[in-house]
């Protein structure tokens, strides 16, 4: 993916430009669905560079001085094809959008412009905020997003207090089919399914989906 980025940046291709590229290529899938991925250019020794900031790199572990660019990819799970479709670089001191922001943007545009059939949205931690995740709901999309190990989240209907998600207790059932959770901050009617998914032997991550139905980790496991 950092090579796609590096590619849109070095072309000049805008995102319309982008798209009036791509757009004949695309094959829609009515189970389509949309990857957001954030990616950091790194720029640690530019000295002229307006939108070089600093900034959080995954890849990196840490802050560098880079352009951020956040990117939405389209995938056609059925012949496993991807097209990048959109990005926007992240600037705030010009536009004065968040990440969050620019994701929005992002969907609305491919709901009400581009109009490229899909159902799920896949998205980082990163983006796993009430705004975009009510966002989502309201488009009628699903949505699939990890959350942080120290989130605060309730599966005792308020009988308890919240607390952190790595503190959750997992019956065997749970783990195979999820549990419903409330995360604090969200409306009050407002659950999600949570899932323990094993990734690795030093790495276990909790998926969040407004998708109440969904009742297999190994499904979940694949979107990861």
């Amino acid at each position: 993916m950092m090579q796609l980025t590096t590619l849109l940046l070095r072309e000049n291709l805008t995102p319309r430009l982008l798209w009036d590229n791509v757009k004949e290529v695309v094959e829609p899938d009515t189970n389509g669905y949309i990857i957001f991925d954030d990616s950091v250019l790194d720029k640690r020794y530019s000295e002229e560079i307006e939108i070089v900031r600093r900034q959080y790199s995954g890849n990196e572990h840490g802050v560098l001085k880079g352009i951020g660019v956040v990117s939405c990819v389209y995938v056609n799970p059925t012949i496993q094809r991807f097209w990048v479709i959109d990005y926007r670089i992240f600037n705030p001191d010009v536009d004065g959008k968040t990440k969050i922001d620019h994701v929005k943007d992002m969907l609305q545009n491919l709901v009400y412009h581009k109009l490229l059939p899909f159902d799920t949205v896949l998205m980082d931690t990163w983006y796993a905020v009430q705004s975009l995740m009510l966002y989502i709901d309201s488009l009628e999309k699903i949505y699939y997003c990890p959350l942080k190990n120290n989130r605060l989240v309730d599966d005792t209907s308020a009988k308890e207090k919240y607390k952190r998600i790595e503190l959750l207790e997992w019956s065997p059932e749970e783990l195979e089919c999820g549990k419903i959770i409330k995360i604090k901050g969200f409306p009050a009617q407002k659950k999600v399914k949570l899932f323990r998914v094993t990734v690795s032997t030093n790495r276990t991550d909790y998926i969040a989906t407004n998708d109440l139905s969904q009742s297999s980790t190994d499904v979940v496991l694949s979107c990861v």
